[in-house]
Formats: C-alpha cells, sequence, structure tokens
C-alpha cells in the first residue's frame, strides 16, 4: 500500500525550484552623434517594434538620455547588448547600449 504524501509539501518544493531567472532591461544610452534615424531601425530589427513605437523610445532616449528596449532573461540581454554594438560600430556610430537587472 502506497504512503499518500501531503500535496501542499510538494507543491511548495515545486514552486522554490521554479523561482523565475532574473531578468535584464535593454536600454540604449543617448549620444550627441548617433542619427535618430539610426536609433529608429535598431529597436525596429533588433527589438521587432513596429515604426511608431521604435520613434517613441527613440525619442525617449533622445530626452532622458536613456530608453528602455526591452526586459529579457540574462542570456538574451546580453545577446541583444552585443548585437546592437556590434551593429553600431559596423555603421560607425557611437550608439551604447547596456543591461540593467530589472
Amino acid at each position: 500500500m502506497a504512503t499518500r504524501h501531503d500535496p501542499s509539501t510538494v507543491l511548495e518544493r515545486r514552486e522554490s525550484r521554479l523561482k523565475p531567472p532574473p531578468m535584464y532591461q535593454v536600454v540604449l544610452l543617448n549620444d550627441d552623434f548617433t542619427p535618430m534615424e539610426f536609433v529608429v531601425s535598431v529597436l525596429q530589427k533588433f527589438f521587432g517594434m513596429g515604426r511608431e513605437k521604435a520613434t517613441q523610445v527613440m525619442l525617449k532616449v533622445h530626452r532622458d538620455g536613456r530608453g528602455v528596449c526591452g526586459v529579457f532573461p540574462r542570456d538574451i540581454a546580453a545577446t541583444k547588448v552585443e548585437q546592437v554594438s556590434s551593429y553600431s560600430r559596423e555603421h560607425q556610430h557611437p550608439l551604447q547600449c547596456v543591461m540593467e537587472e530589472a
């Protein structure tokens, strides 16, 4: 005969093991050299934003000095930062992209 376990105990253990991973914001930083149109194209290309949303984020970067592009698990955020940084260098723009724990 099988012994029965208290289901709440199992659930508590399961919840503690499946704690969601920390999330990271990917942030663009303003500079005085990168054209606004290039920033919009980066937001569309790497973050899948439509033109209107990309323009709103670009204006936030321009006005506030920084703008959040999205929130992702660490590996994806790091990949996005590297993609944007490489793409910006290839096109000779100093656009900076960083990640911060959300």
